[in-house]
């Protein structure tokens, strides 16, 4: 909650380019039922409602999902925030046509949270697993700063990371989903030396 407003102002969301891949995959589509959950500022939450879907976004953090829904009066979007936890969903068996986690499955007890993601989902309802992670790659600003931050926290356990998650894959296997696919993309996202200063301190 400390720093709920870095995490709006300086963490870059989702790009249209993640929904668009979505989309053309037919994993999204206009007046579904969706649950995004680990929200924190609704990046994911608020590139689905502007596509049309009918968006409920929940996390434990209240202080997060106010800097949302400011997010969201700007882009003209509405979400339907409610404080909860991935581990135990408030929604009735088989209501939902999708779930998402945008860069926050790690927080999560993930054989819980995959397990009441399936509860809830209906017949061939999807859960999709996303991340937008920065990547440390040899003299780049990005390698400078894990180093930065290892200087000064020896026990930070997040650096050195490749936006691939194979884990992922079995937690979702462990709770009963079938045909379970996996892709990505890279893609440059600028950053002001002020903007970036402020996405460090929107970290763990």
């Amino acid at each position: 909650g400390k720093t709920a407003s870095d995490y709006r102002r300086f963490r870059a969301g989702f790009p249209p380019g993640f929904f668009e891949a979505l989309e053309a995959r037919g994993w999204i589509a206009p007046a579904q039922r969706a649950l995004d959950l680990g929200t924190g500022t609704g990046t994911v939450a608020r590139g689905l409602a502007e596509r049309g879907l009918v968006v409920t976004a929940t996390d434990p953090a209240t202080a997060l999902m106010e800097q949302a829904a400011i997010l969201d009066r700007e882009a003209g979007v509405r979400v339907r925030y409610v404080q909860g936890r991935a581990e135990a969903i408030d929604f009735s068996d088989e209501s939902l046509d999708l779930v998402t986690a945008g860069q926050c499955w790690h927080w999560f007890d993930r054989r819980l949270a995959a397990a009441e993601a399936a509860r809830v989902l209906v017949p061939g309802g999807r859960i999709v697993i996303a991340h937008f992670d920065w990547l440390p790659l040899p003299g780049n600003v990005v390698e400078a700063t894990e180093d930065l931050i290892l200087g000064v926290n020896p026990a930070w356990t997040m650096g050195g990371g490749d936006g691939i998650y194979p884990q992922w894959l079995r937690d979702l296997a462990g709770a009963g989903f079938r045909d379970i696919q996996t892709f990505s993309f890279d893609l440059d996202q600028p950053y002001t030396h002020e903007g970036w200063r402020g996405r460090i301190r929107a970290s763990a």
